[in-house]
């Protein structure tokens, strides 16, 4: 799909930054920045230290680049690139996986609820429809991730570590992220929960493909955010 500047959601969105962390993706990024750019003219990939040219690949595709040398961790790349959305005047960002489990759609339609609604945070949930299906033991340690989170932030939500969210500019600029692994999904709601701005969630479908399922992701990331939840 080629990007063409004149598409009107492209242009409603130019002040929208998409801010995708990128390791060891390289099959199927151009896909996720193909999906993105006709809506969204601003996509930075963080290739946090990727090993098999996934940042080649994405700015192939048509997004902007930021290379860790090193893999800092998720957190680390977030954190680089809203600095990077920021400093090119950003008036929103849309944080987007990189594995192809989010959908333009949704972020669309929660970009869209922040502009109308005037609320300056909008988090992603799985759990506010029947659209998604985790498996049972996905669904158990997520909830309880939640849980956790719930009790140790000043927000309550019903899907703590949905990687699909809307951050306004007054919100972003209050973020500092020093977590670098899983534990940054809490670290980041604990933050936005401190500025005392508004924020509601939106219903999201998260697609669990054969590709992170091979990949061992869908279970594998939620232990390690309970993990993380525990010893941080």
């Amino acid at each position: 799909m080629t990007f063409d500047p004149a598409t009107p959601g492209a242009l409603a969105n130019a002040d929208t930054w998409v801010v995708i962390p990128l390791y060891n993706e390289a099959t199927v990024i151009g896909g996720v920045i193909a999906d993105l750019l006709p809506v969204f003219p601003n996509v930075v990939c963080i290739d946090d230290g990727s090993g098999d040219g996934s940042g080649a690949v994405a700015r192939a595709a048509g997004a902007h680049l930021v290379t860790h040398p090193i893999n800092l961790g998720q957190g680390a790349a977030l954190q680089t690139g809203f600095a990077y959305a920021l400093e090119r005047g950003a008036g929103y960002v849309v944080t987007f996986d990189a594995d192809g489990q989010h959908r333009v759609i949704d972020a669309q339609a929660m970009l869209a609820r922040s502009r109308a609604e005037d609320v300056p945070i909008v988090f992603g949930s799985r759990f506010l429809d029947d659209r998604t299906k985790p498996g049972l033991l996905k669904k158990i340690v997520l909830k309880t991730a939640v849980w956790v989170t719930n009790l140790t932030t000043r927000t309550r939500l019903t899907d703590a570590h949905n990687g699909l969210r809307v951050i306004r500019e007054d919100a972003l600029r209050r973020i500092r992220l020093r977590q670098d692994r899983m534990a940054h999904g809490t670290e980041i709601v604990v933050q936005l929960g401190r500025t005392g701005l508004p924020y509601v969630e939106e219903p999201v479908e998260v697609i669990y493909s054969d590709y992170s399922k091979a990949k061992g992701q869908s279970l594998l990331n939620s232990v390690n955010i309970l993990v993380d939840l525990i010893i941080r």
